[in-house]
């Protein structure tokens, strides 16, 4: 079925083109979204990585705000990656731009220090495939969730705080799974995809 599905990676800034290839690395379609319009075309959508206050105004600047918001209401499915995290969260430590407010955890930005600061680290995630093998974690100025909501399920943590969670619809991680060469992390959002499709993914 991953063949017949696209899922959009949103191309304002950040990481997008190696989300697409780790997108089509799984079996599905990709599809750089630019504008709203391109969200009629995707049953999936990642939020990349890249400078969360940026890509938080041109989601406002570009009009995506209403659309997502809505979308996600009615269980359309979310990966936000590092500061797609921060796009996602109800809750951010400190001052910051626009952000949808979605999921019902509260970030601390760069909670693991500056960009020379970055690192890898090996992180035990539940619920994805072979979750006994270590999945090696790549941190570049990460933001780490530090409060989570009675609704949101707790997929892995490091000592620091929770680095992947969801919330039905919606999937975070405060590290980038496009730069691994694992593709365990895109094939878990592509299954909650696949179950939008479907209609039978719980909201």
């Amino acid at each position: 079925m991953a063949g017949d599905i696209t899922i959009g990676v949103l191309a304002l800034q950040g990481a997008v083109s190696e989300h697409l290839e780790m997108v089509e690395t799984c079996g599905a379609r990709g599809k750089a979204v630019k504008r709203p319009a391109g969200l009629n075309d995707v049953s999936g959508l990642i939020v990349p990585g890249g400078e969360s206050t940026v890509i938080g105004k041109l989601i406002e600047e570009y009009g995506f705000g209403g659309d997502l918001k809505a979308m996600a209401a009615e269980g359309f499915p979310i990966f936000g990656t590092c500061a797609g995290l921060i796009v996602l969260a109800r809750g951010v430590a400190g001052r910051h731009g626009p952000v949808l407010s979605l999921m019902d955890v509260t970030v601390e930005r760069n909670a693991f220090g500056r960009q020379v600061d970055s690192f890898e680290q090996d992180v035990l995630l539940a619920g994805i495939e072979e979750p006994d093998r270590p999945f090696r974690a790549v941190f570049i100025r990460a933001p780490v969730i530090e409060e989570a909501g009675v609704g949101v399920e707790v997929m892995g943590r490091v000592e620091r705080g929770i680095v992947l969670a969801r919330q039905g619809n919606l999937l975070a991680s405060a590290f980038h799974p496009e730069l691994t060469g694992d593709p365990r992390v895109h094939r878990y959002f592509m299954q909650m995809v696949e179950a939008w499709t479907a209609r039978d993914v719980e909201v």
